[in-house]
Formats: structure tokens, C-alpha cells, sequence
């Protein structure tokens, strides 16, 4: 039964917590995992909140860091339990992104810029499914209903009325003219882009073509945030066998960045959506 605890948010947290105990204690990652007879390498995963983490390792952790508030110690052990549950994403099987996805859904707010496709979380069923079957096309059916079905689950955050995600999306045009599916689905596609695109929690913006050159030239990345000040905000690069998550201060400010110069180049909110429905007028014809 998946939990309304986010297991990757809490990881997040208690592997911050954790790297703060370390540092106060004036230890070094190796330092630690030489103690704990462990290797380095375990010790990163746990405080980078990529790895499960049990309230073994908590316990051990803190008595390394000479913890002697329990308090502390029962709070990092009950983030550790929550850790370990399961979020809704667990109950579609094993999927490759589920961090990215435990990370979407605890988001306040999300910044990404497509160069391809339309945005996941602005996909129709029939676009998502034809993309997903064109970008993989030795997967099984079922394989590709089930990418299919958590797509949709996570446009949840979306058309939630009472916490909704802030979503802006910079889509260059080559995502717009690729006819995922036929020129049908993709009138349907871009109508429905157009139609999202006036959420007031949406602001969809076009690079067109004829800008030239770019800061996002190099391909697609995201950059999340969160409503917890405690939670730092991560630019997320999805990769063929691996994904890149980057936390670091100067990272996620120089993606941002990025992203101001790109919205700047990009069509406004009006001129998008007139541009978009102009496209989808071409693939009515």
C-alpha cells in the first residue's frame, strides 16, 4: 500500500541531517565509513539521499557522531522508517526515474525546458503513448502502459485543487512540429497544450526557431523546489541509463540562470499560445 509519506523526501532530509552531524563532528566521509567498517561510497549515498537508509545505520551513525540527545536520535530514526515506505509510484513496478518522481511530487514549483517533446506533465494519454512506444521500441505493451499510466498519475500535481505545482515550461519549436503519432494526435496535443497553458499555476512559453543559438542548446533539464527552506532545490539531466541530480548552490544558480536568459528569448504567454494554435491549425489541414 503506497504511503502519503514521501520516502525521497525524507531521505533528503535525513541525509542532510546526517552530512550536518558528520560536519559538526569534523569528520570526513572516509573517516566515518573506516569507524563503520563500511565504504565511502555508502556513506555519500546515504547523506546524497540516494540509497535506503535503516534505523541500524542511524543508530550507528549517531553514535559515531556522539549524539546524546534521544531526542534527535528518535526523530532521525522515525525519518528513517518513513524512508523506507513505499511511494504511489512503487505500486506501478520497478521504474527507472522514481526518484525524479518522489522529488515532482513534493515540489512546490518546477522550471523545465523541453527541446524535443511537450512536457510530461502536458502530454495527452495518445501523445505520451505514442512517444513512449517511438523512444522505446523493444518494450513490451505492458511495459509501455505502465510508463504510460505514471505519466498521467503524475499530471495529478497539476489539476490538484488544492496544492498544485507551479509549473513553467520553456518547449523549443522542434517539440511542437515533431509529429508524435500522426497529425491528428498532435492537433489534439498542442489544443490541449493550449488549454493547460491557461491554469494559472501554467506558463508555457515557445523558443521559436528563428532565435538561433541558446543557453539551452545543450538539451533538456528541470530545476525543482520546494516548499521546506530545509529542502534544497535540485536541477535534475535525464540520461539514457542514468540520471543527474545537482544540489550544490552554484550549480542550481547557474541552471537558473540558464533558464532566465531563456525565458527571455522565448515568445510571451500570448504569443505562445497564438503561435501553438497556429501549428495545430497546420496539422488540421
Amino acid at each position: 500500500m503506497a504511503s502519503s509519506v514521501n520516502p525521497t523526501v525524507r531521505r533528503r532530509r535525513l541525509g542532510q541531517e546526517l552530512r550536518r552531524l558528520r560536519e559538526i563532528k569534523g569528520m570526513t566521509a572516509e573517516e566515518v565509513a573506516e569507524r563503520l567498517l563500511v565504504s565511502q561510497s555508502k556513506i555519500s549515498r546515504l547523506e546524497n539521499g540516494r540509497r535506503s537508509i535503516s534505523q541500524r545505520d542511524v543508530r550507528d551513525l549517531c553514535g559515531v557522531y556522539e549524539v546524546e540527545d534521544h531526542r534527535i536520535v528518535d526523530s532521525l530514526m522515525q525519518m528513517a522508517k518513513d524512508s523506507r515506505q513505499q511511494g504511489w509510484w512503487h505500486a506501478f513496478g520497478d521504474i527507472p526515474y522514481s526518484v525524479y518522481i518522489g522529488l515532482e511530487t513534493d515540489a512546490a514549483s518546477l522550471r523545465v525546458f523541453e527541446p524535443q517533446v511537450v512536457p510530461g506533465l502536458l502530454q495527452t494519454r495518445a501523445y505520451a503513448e505514442a512517444l513512449i512506444n517511438g523512444a522505446l521500441p523493444e518494450s513490451a505493451a505492458p511495459d509501455v502502459e505502465k510508463r504510460v499510466g505514471v505519466r498521467i498519475r503524475r499530471q495529478d500535481r497539476i489539476n490538484s485543487p488544492e496544492n498544485p505545482l507551479r509549473l513553467w515550461a520553456v518547449v523549443d519549436e522542434s517539440a511542437l512540429r515533431r509529429a508524435v503519432g500522426g497529425r491528428q494526435l498532435m492537433r489534439e496535443q498542442l489544443e490541449y497544450l493550449v488549454e493547460q497553458s491557461q491554469l494559472p499555476h501554467v506558463t508555457v512559453q515557445v523558443l521559436p526557431f528563428d532565435m538561433g543559438a541558446h543557453p539551452g542548446i545543450s538539451g533538456h533539464y528541470a530545476i525543482l523546489e520546494f516548499p521546506d527552506t530545509a529542502d534544497s532545490s535540485v536541477v535534475y539531466i535525464e540520461g539514457v541509463t542514468s540520471d543527474l541530480y545537482l544540489e550544490k548552490a552554484n550549480d542550481v544558480q547557474r541552471y537558473s540562470v540558464m533558464y532566465e536568459h531563456l525565458r527571455a528569448q522565448a515568445l510571451n504567454v500570448d504569443q505562445t499560445r497564438q503561435f501553438i494554435a497556429n501549428i495545430a491549425k497546420e496539422y488540421a489541414r
